[in-house]
């Protein structure tokens, strides 16, 4: 929305700086940074109200978490207002990319909104049923798998890019839809699958955000991708401030979901960030680097399925508890170790996840 202060600069005066995608993007952050710290306090106030007992915890979980019972949930409707308004604030309304990540953001924030509000109204820990939640991720994950290759060159529609190899794409035709499908799906469930501890889950987004915006912002500019070798996807600039947006919005998140958490994202908030990632990979073909960067995510969903297919097999598990965090959790580990630790590892992944722009 402030792009159009560009019009009233003659190219050497502050208004001028509005064209620069770095100059909005720390407006945008530094805006849904102050959303967070304004609105979330009256937010917490709000929901602790409405939801009296708060979100319900699972009788096999692990012990601890039982003093938890009471804290709201729902928290993610910060997260999702910041981003919403530092991106409709600081972005180019005209770029496809920008209208892209937000729907599907949002879309998936619905969902999630309706899991939670479900499983409060109830008091139970089972929400909208799994079958549903999932048709419908893969319904706002194909218009956006569709929509992304409308707005990509016609060179790259319909093709997978290789991470650390130079022009190479691998046209997978209409395989490219499903496939993209399962890239924003899945990534909105091993984010949700991740958030159980308090803080887990939004520094790794956080950090994988981060790492994807600069991806977006290089693969947007001609001369950052005739330098890394990185295949040019015009517009996808924009994201960068989208993703400014998600930092700053979950760090003001964070302020209140610091252990001892005084309040969940919920699936509100984790199927839209988890969403967000997924569609910005897809949109700016780093679709597997992805997996390196969110690595932390990857680790987390794959840990259930092994356990689920390992137990129906044996009747025997693998962890002491699944998603993986439960299983240290299990081996006596504080939460705080594990989530520090994880914030570590998930650090680690996305450094390695910038290097593969260079190493081709």
């Amino acid at each position: 929305m402030l792009f159009w202060l560009t019009e009233l600069s003659d190219g050497g005066d502050f208004f001028n700086l509005f064209r620069y995608i770095t100059f909005r993007a720390g407006g945008a952050f530094m805006t849904a940074l102050i959303f967070g710290f304004l609105f979330g306090r009256p937010l917490i106030n709000v929901l602790r109200r409405k939801q009296g007992k708060g979100q319900p915890i699972r009788d096999d979980g692990p012990e601890g978490h039982f003093v938890k019972a009471g804290t709201p949930t729902m928290g993610g409707l910060l997260i999702v207002g910041a981003l919403l308004t530092s991106t409709l604030l600081w972005a180019r309304l005209d770029n496809g990319f920008v209208w892209l990540v937000l729907f599907v953001t949002i879309a998936y924030g619905l969902i999630g909104f309706a899991d939670d509000y479900a499983k409060v109204s109830k008091q139970n820990t089972d929400g909208v049923s799994g079958k549903v939640r999932l048709g419908l991720g893969f319904v706002i994950a194909a218009i956006a798998a569709w929509w992304a290759t409308y707005l990509q060159p016609d060179n790259m529609q319909m093709t997978l890019a290789l991470p650390f190899f130079k022009d190479t794409l691998i046209h997978l035709g209409f395989f490219f839809v499903p496939f993209a499908m399962i890239v924003i799906v899945g990534a909105a469930n091993a984010v949700n699958l991740t958030d159980g501890l308090d803080g887990l889950a939004i520094m790794p987004v956080i950090i994988a955000a981060g790492t994807l915006g600069i991806i977006a912002y290089a693969v947007g500019r001609v001369d950052f991708t005739e330098y890394l070798d990185l295949h040019y996807v015009p517009g996808t600039g924009e994201i960068l401030i989208f993703t400014a947006g998600i930092a700053g919005g979950g760090m003001g998140f964070l302020w209140y979901n610091a252990p001892p958490a005084a309040v969940f994202m919920g699936d509100t908030g984790s199927l839209a960030l988890g969403g967000a990632l997924g569609a910005i990979a897809v949109a700016t073909k780093h679709e597997l680097v992805l997996g390196i960067v969110g690595g932390l995510f990857v680790i987390e969903a794959l840990s259930v399925i092994i356990q689920v297919l390992y137990f129906k097999r044996t009747g025997k598990r693998v962890f002491l508890m699944a998603p993986i965090h439960h299983h240290y959790e299990k081996k006596g580990w504080s939460e705080p170790q594990i989530v520090i630790r994880f914030w570590i590892i998930s650090l680690i992944l996305a450094m390695i996840g910038l290097a593969t722009l260079k190493v081709r």
